[in-house]
């Protein structure tokens, strides 16, 4: 059930930076990527598969309606820092927003307090919280670490993608504001960690796909149901 929020909305946060970019070759023969993301000024209209002018390099794993705008916190990048203190191409790409191939990159907001479904208010569009990100090897490549995949999963900080329920226009500090959270019970870090921690629990994949998923995690977990165990990651994080 949706809980009613008071009015005006709840604000969660702020929009501070609209990024897009374009698919080019990438680093291994035959991939392309966007990764990425530039800056964008001014307001950009944002439809059902995402931000004017945005692409993504393989459609069969990015981009679509339920993964039309990939947002990351801010406040992660200094925990990153710390921790790839010693990888001089990581710390330039952390030096601004985008090295992660967000569209939004976003102030006060994580995977602890953002939930599956959450509905926002962000400018004119209205969006939805549809899912955590599994990262992959084009990570690897871009920061020159080689199991940034893995670092980024087991970290639980891998940002989350939102579907679009109504277009609008947004822009560069835009409040994000909360309009209703059904599922307050599953806020996304909870539904990464079931995933890193290759979770098979048959109680618990029966909850979660209880859930209105996107369709690759209703894939995934009821492959683990199925099975009693977890998929393999090696293609997904190795390349």
């Amino acid at each position: 059930m949706t809980l009613p929020w008071p009015e005006p909305p709840l604000k969660l946060g702020t929009l501070r930076v609209v990024l897009t970019g374009t698919a080019v070759p990438y680093t291994r023969p035959g991939s392309t990527s966007a990764i990425d993301k530039r800056p964008r000024g001014g307001t950009v209209a944002v439809g059902p598969l995402g931000l004017e002018g945005d692409e993504q390099g393989d459609l069969r794993v990015h981009g679509g309606p339920h993964k039309a705008v990939h947002c990351y916190p801010w406040a992660h990048y200094e925990l990153w820092r710390w921790e790839l203190a010693a990888q001089p191409q990581a710390l330039d790409l952390l030096s601004r927003p985008g090295a992660f191939g967000e569209n939004f990159s976003l102030d006060g907001l994580d995977e602890t307090s953002v939930c599956l479904g959450d509905q926002w208010q962000v400018g004119s569009a209205r969006l939805e919280v549809s899912q955590g990100r599994q990262p992959c090897w084009k990570l690897n490549d871009r920061f020159r670490v080689p199991d940034m995949a893995l670092r980024l999963q087991a970290s639980l900080r891998t940002g989350w993608y939102l579907r679009v329920l109504q277009p609008g226009q947004v822009q560069e500090g835009d409040v994000v504001q909360l309009l209703a959270r059904p599922y307050p019970q599953w806020p996304l870090a909870r539904i990464l960690r079931v995933i890193a921690e290759r979770e098979c629990t048959p109680e618990l994949l029966s909850e979660l796909l209880a859930l209105p998923l996107p369709p690759s995690w209703q894939r995934l977990f009821t492959r683990r149901l199925e099975a009693g165990q977890a998929e393999d990651w090696s293609a997904r994080v190795n390349g």
